[in-house]
């Protein structure tokens, strides 16, 4: 394959046999990502974990300190009595039957989907649609709840949700690539934190068994994970 002039300036600035630091990764992301638009930075974490054992399958939220820097579009699901909240903390659907048969119908334009308790008997039906996308509501994340003006509030101010794949690795959007070094760096550092915390008990050896950032179009770039110890 031929590299463009552009691809091999970026190669000659990611040193693939190098573990950086989470500040130098930060800066590297940015300098080696040469996309016109404003690419998603994401974090790939592998864990020391088997996601097939019940106790070891890491999910969780975290509010990042900056954002995502992309206004996520949140469905809300819930009974009339509070669709007025739910408008008026910026969702930007709200319903109940008209959604469920969209959805059912392949309709998924949305990046949030926030249920009140009340109505899961009725959406149940819609896991083999958002289940894989893990758009399906849950309350071990918050998006099951009672209290849908904050959800939505959090959700619109950079909370993210994270779930481990069946590889045992973690994927998360921090930011984007026009944040400068020191946002992407403590966006990742909250990632990492929640991450930490979330540590079974039964997790045998290291747990952060390799960290990579990159951009939409950008190499990885490998971090050392002994450099984010001190950061939990």
């Amino acid at each position: 394959m031929k590299l463009t002039k552009n691809r091999k300036k970026v190669q000659a600035l990611v040193d693939s046999n190098k573990l950086y630091s989470l500040r130098e990764a930060a800066e590297l992301v940015k300098k080696s990502t040469t996309c016109k638009f404003n690419a998603s930075v994401d974090l790939h974490v592998r864990l020391g974990i088997d996601p097939r054992k019940a106790d070891q399958a890491i999910r969780g939220t975290t509010a990042l300190p900056h954002g995502t820097g992309r206004d996520k579009k949140v469905l809300v699901l819930c009974t009339p009595d509070k669709e007025d909240e739910a408008r008026k903390a910026g969702a930007d659907y709200v319903g109940l039957d008209e959604f469920v048969d969209k959805i059912v119908g392949g309709w998924i334009d949305m990046d949030v989907v926030i249920a009140t308790p009340s109505v899961m008997p009725k959406i149940a039906k819609l896991g083999r649609v958002l289940g894989p996308r893990n758009l399906m509501p849950n309350p071990k994340v918050g998006t099951v709840t009672n209290e849908v003006g904050e959800a939505i509030t959090e959700v619109k101010k950079g909370k993210v949700a994270f779930k481990v794949d069946k590889y045992g690795i973690i994927h998360s959007s921090i930011g984007r690539v026009s944040f400068n070094p020191d946002q992407i760096a403590e966006n990742s550092e909250e990632l990492i934190k929640a991450l930490a915390k979330l540590k079974p008990a039964s997790a045998k050896g290291a747990y952060f068994k390799s960290i990579t950032m990159a951009s939409t179009m950008s190499p990885g770039i490998a971090i050392d994970p002994k450099s984010v110890t001190e950061i939990h």
